[in-house]
């Protein structure tokens, strides 16, 4: 995926991250897979996120805490 899988805009959701393109706040992901769901069910439950930009999110958050 070349797109980035998140934006943060004063005119969306108040400036909250969300990913690209939706009104999805990152922390919804970080809250189901904290939970007792799976990526599986936050994809259901938000079908607007793409399980690339999700894939991505995870993906730069295990870096950033490897590194």
């Amino acid at each position: 995926m070349t797109a980035v899988p998140v934006r943060r805009d004063p005119e969306i959701m108040h400036g909250t991250l969300c990913f690209t393109g939706t009104r999805v706040p990152v922390k919804n992901l970080f809250d189901y897979l904290k939970g007792s769901s799976s990526l599986e069910d936050f994809l259901e439950d938000f079908p607007a996120v793409s399980r690339e930009q999700a894939i991505a999110v995870l993906d730069a958050a295990s870096a950033s805490l490897v590194h």
